[in-house]
């Protein structure tokens, strides 16, 4: 595989959900890629879909409601989940957001953090930079914990 191509990979991997940055750096690493661009792809990646997700998952949502019974099961289960992590967005805000994005754990996260913030009416101008800084921090976590410490001096 050409270099371009693993990079691809690690963002693709970054953009999807579930994955996230928290699958793309240890298999960016994996592919010897160097830490620094590993990282700094996977947040790129990681944040493409985030104002997408804010901007559209409603009508998304609804569509898939409207559609059929089993859409509107995956559909319920999805809001579901957001007003069980909106919770700390309600007491925290914006912090709120930005820790349920930056502990790299399953059930959080970028797609996740977006879902809760387009569910909860957080205005865009809010909600980007906590993703923002979350997915960074994940990031680092991520590293420190694949890792080890040395490995970001």
């Amino acid at each position: 595989m050409n270099l371009f191509l693993k990079y691809l990979s690690v963002f693709g991997m970054a953009a999807l959900p579930v994955l996230e940055l928290r699958g793309a750096v240890p298999y960016g690493v994996a592919m010897d890629l160097p830490l620094a661009a590993v990282l700094a792809v996977s947040i790129l990646g990681n944040l493409l879909p985030v104002p997408f997700i804010i901007l559209f998952i409603r009508q998304i949502l609804a569509w898939m409601k409207a559609k059929s019974r089993r859409l509107r099961g995956i559909a319920e289960k999805l809001e579901a989940r957001a007003q069980a992590k909106g919770d700390i967005l309600v007491k925290y805000e914006t912090l709120g957001l930005f820790i349920l994005v930056a502990i790299p754990l399953p059930g959080t996260g970028a797609w996740t953090g977006s879902l809760v913030a387009a569910l909860f009416d957080l205005r865009m101008k809010h909600a980007l930079p906590a993703i923002f800084l979350g997915v960074i921090t994940a990031g680092l976590i991520m590293s420190v914990v694949s890792y080890g410490v040395d490995v970001l001096i």
